[in-house]
């Protein structure tokens, strides 16, 4: 079969796909990140300012208090603006070591507070042009003596951040940059890479599938791993092979087919041409050997159409509750006179009642199969062995005959349509080939498994297990 040459892309849908779904994935993650840590810092971080700033401004007010105590007025103040810096340093942060840096430094800026007299006239105030910030200050009186003598002002940490947010913001942006950016190089890595490994194998599975449908069944899929796509290649190696067995199946299968029917009709075309030539007389006896020839055709016709309603699931199969002993005893009984011809000595023990659910005409169908099999290649003389007893939840039928044998790896294909063991077995002997196929339709038909091993008696043991009826389901049938 000449195949169409398909064109794949070199770039897999899917792994660009995969590469935007990473990427964005990755990029919102981080945006959300830094938005929810940046309120839960901003909340949590101007609370604590408020009460760092509250408290050193009450460490203050005390300290001034003190100062206004021994010094009697804030003249002092006045005339040394230097003064008041030291003095908030030295209220702030007591003892000879250094204020802190950072944040807690900023917090003790003297520059953040300012001190009014008692008739709020300002000692130490903001600048000129600083009225709004004036405005927002918070306020804490001094009081010496039980007398107020002054008023202290702080700037709100709101404020203080105000300033900073330049700074603070620009940093956050510049780390926020480094991560996106880090971020995005790493999703293109590893996007590129997973979209690469993943495209390579998903295209290899779209040509092999194209292949597939196109009839070309020999195309496998390398097996790599124990992922899913590793399991997907497995299914569709399975998948391939079943396709082409059933192809070379349904070759062989109507060349088969096609040899059956050729050499009856053979047959009759040399018979009635011997007939019209005057070769042989047109009487009863000639009429009779071509009567024959149709038959066998009318049986392999008949055959054919059981097993292909079997694989359409049309077989007509009418179950009812029957006992399988009755069945199986009365057919070997009938088929007394049959293995007498053949020379075979039948060996049956039978348990009985063993109900099930089947169809009388098909289990004698099922029975007469295999009879025919072991009457055409049991070798006279010979023994035929059938059992029948419970086993489990089911009835199990034990259908034993003596050599000659068949080969162990020959075993699975005996149900095979038109398969025989040896291929110079005549038809006369081995009949058409579609016994034991049918056997195992009718068997399946029933709910049963068939399967064959070599015999004790060195032939060929089927084993048959059917399912059994319950008592209840028994009672409600009768019902």
């Amino acid at each position: 079969m000449r195949l169409r040459r398909v064109f794949t892309p070199a770039v897999s849908r899917l792994g660009i796909k995969l590469f935007v779904i990473i990427l964005v994935v990755n990029v919102a993650i981080s945006g959300l990140v830094f938005i929810a840590v940046s309120r839960s810092l901003d909340q949590g971080f101007i609370e604590y300012l408020d009460r760092t700033q509250t408290r050193r401004a009450e460490t203050l007010a005390k300290g001034l208090a003190d100062e206004w105590a021994w010094r009697g007025d804030w003249q002092w103040l006045r005339q040394s603006p230097r003064t008041w810096h030291h003095l908030v340093r030295r209220q702030l942060w007591p003892g000879d070591a250094p204020p802190p840096e950072g944040i807690e430094r900023r917090l003790g800026d003297p520059k953040d507070f300012v001190l009014h007299d008692a008739d709020g006239l300002p000692v130490i105030g903001l600048p000129p042009d600083n009225d709004l910030e004036a405005a927002e200050l918070r306020w804490l009186p001094i009081v010496s003596a039980g007398a107020r003598v002054g008023t202290l002002g702080y700037r709100p940490p709101q404020q203080l951040m105000a300033r900073m947010d330049r700074i603070f913001l620009s940093q956050q942006r510049r780390n926020l940059a480094i991560i996106v950016a880090a971020l995005g190089l790493a999703s293109l890595l590893l996007a590129g890479g997973l979209s690469w490994w993943l495209g390579r194998r998903t295209r290899g599975m779209t040509l092999a599938t194209r292949r597939l449908t196109e009839g070309d069944y020999s195309t496998r899929l390398a097996e790599r791993g124990r992922d899913e796509l590793s399991s997907l290649a497995r299914d569709f190696n399975v998948l391939a092979a079943t396709l082409e067995a059933s192809r070379e199946a349904r070759s062989r299968w109507v060349s088969d087919i096609a040899h059956e029917l050729r050499t009856p009709l053979a047959v009759l075309r040399g018979e009635i041409e011997a007939m019209q030539d005057g070769i042989r007389p047109l009487d009863l006896d000639n009429l009779g050997s071509l009567a024959q020839e149709v038959d066998q055709l009318e049986r392999l016709v008949a055959d054919l159409r059981l097993l292909s309603q079997s694989d359409a699931g049309a077989l007509e199969v009418q179950l009812a509750p029957l006992d399988l002993a009755a069945s199986l005893a009365a057919r070997l009984d009938e088929a007394a006179a049959w293995l007498a011809d053949s020379r075979l000595t039948l060996d049956s023990d039978i348990e009985g009642p063993a109900w099930i659910r089947g169809d009388t005409q098909r289990l004698r169908q099922l029975w007469t199969n295999l009879l025919d099999n072991t009457c055409a290649y049991t070798s006279p003389p010979g023994r035929l062995r059938v059992r029948l007893a419970a086993t489990g939840e089911g009835w199990q039928v034990s259908w034993e005959d003596s050599a000659p044998g068949v080969p162990e790896a020959e075993l699975p294909r005996l149900t095979e349509r038109l398969y025989r063991v040896e291929g110079s077995r005549s038809r006369a002997s081995g009949g058409s080939g579609l016994g034991l196929s049918i056997a195992m339709a009718l068997a399946r038909a029933h709910g049963a498994e068939m399967v064959a091993n070599p015999s004790s008696l060195g032939g060929l043991c089927w084993t048959l297990t059917f399912p059994a009826i319950a008592e209840h389901q028994l009672r409600e049938d009768d019902a």
